[in-house]
């Protein structure tokens, strides 16, 4: 029963979006669109793909709200990711829905293509000319695409041991574990937590039942770096997707005093978003 009413749920906010809406370009050389599917058998399926690009226009912060809280309540409840940072970050990063990324690709986390990414995607100017964005089909995609980015990769690991409605400290940790450059990053979270209310679906998730399946955090991969002359700290966890602090604790470091050729132990999964 539960299967089927939340199918019904995001196959009525597909067809909510079919009608009248802008249908965006694709590139010459892309195929169709490879939708990413979790490797976990407990998550709800996502309705099929309709097959063409489904923009879905929101012309309030408020409005961007009531239309994809529920999709982020149940990624809360598959994937542990609290539902108020999901809608902070849609909200953030896709200037609630009617930024140029997102109108051309439904990109609402502003996640790049990276290795072994085989969806459509579209070129726009971020952190440097022309870089590839993720293309979905429809908003949903993007939003089950943000759990299993999350969840799938050791650079997050730690957030999935923090409670799932403690919003500030996974603000911070996605900040600490390198998803934004931007040094506001988690106080922009917090403040449209707390500015509209996000935290309350949270709790409507936990009054309901909870967090569905158990989420085990991927365990982390680390390699050896050897220090090389002009070598700073700083340098390091930016070469390797890390904050400072946790390169100080994995090595066991007190203070930020290198030596060359001094063995450290760095990120293997060093993938930005």
């Amino acid at each position: 029963m539960r299967r089927i009413l939340v199918c019904t749920c995001m196959a009525g906010l597909l067809l909510a979006g079919c009608g009248g809406k802008k249908r965006a370009a694709r590139n010459s050389n892309e195929g169709a669109l490879t939708t990413t599917t979790p490797s976990r058998t407990e998550a709800y399926p996502l309705p099929e793909d309709p097959g063409k690009f489904v923009y879905i226009s929101t012309e309030s912060p408020e409005e961007y709200i009531r239309t994809f809280s529920s999709i982020a309540q149940h990624e809360m409840k598959e994937y542990g990711i609290p539902a108020s940072i999901t809608l902070a970050q849609g909200l953030l990063e896709s200037g609630f829905g009617k930024g140029a990324l997102t109108r051309k690709t439904n990109n609402h986390f502003g996640i790049k293509c990276h290795t072994g990414w085989e969806g459509d995607y579209e070129r726009h100017d971020d952190d440097a000319r022309g870089e590839c964005f993720r293309k979905y089909n429809h908003p949903m995609y993007s939003y089950r695409d943000h759990s299993i980015f999350l969840s799938s990769r050791s650079r997050y690991a730690g957030l999935f041991r923090l409670k799932p409605d403690d919003y500030r400290k996974w603000a911070h940790g996605l900040k600490a574990a390198g998803y934004a450059t931007d040094r506001r990053y988690p106080h922009k979270l917090i403040e449209l937590i707390e500015r509209y209310g996000l935290q309350h679906f949270d709790a409507e998730v936990l009054r309901q039942g909870g967090i569905a399946v158990a989420v085990e955090p991927p365990v982390r991969d680390y390699s050896e770096y050897y220090v090389q002359a002009g070598d700073t700290l700083y340098a390091i966890s930016r070469r390797y997707s890390m904050s400072v602090e946790e390169l100080m604790q994995v090595n066991g470091l007190r203070d930020s005093s290198l030596a060359i050729g001094q063995v450290l132990r760095v990120r293997t999964d060093n993938t930005r978003k």
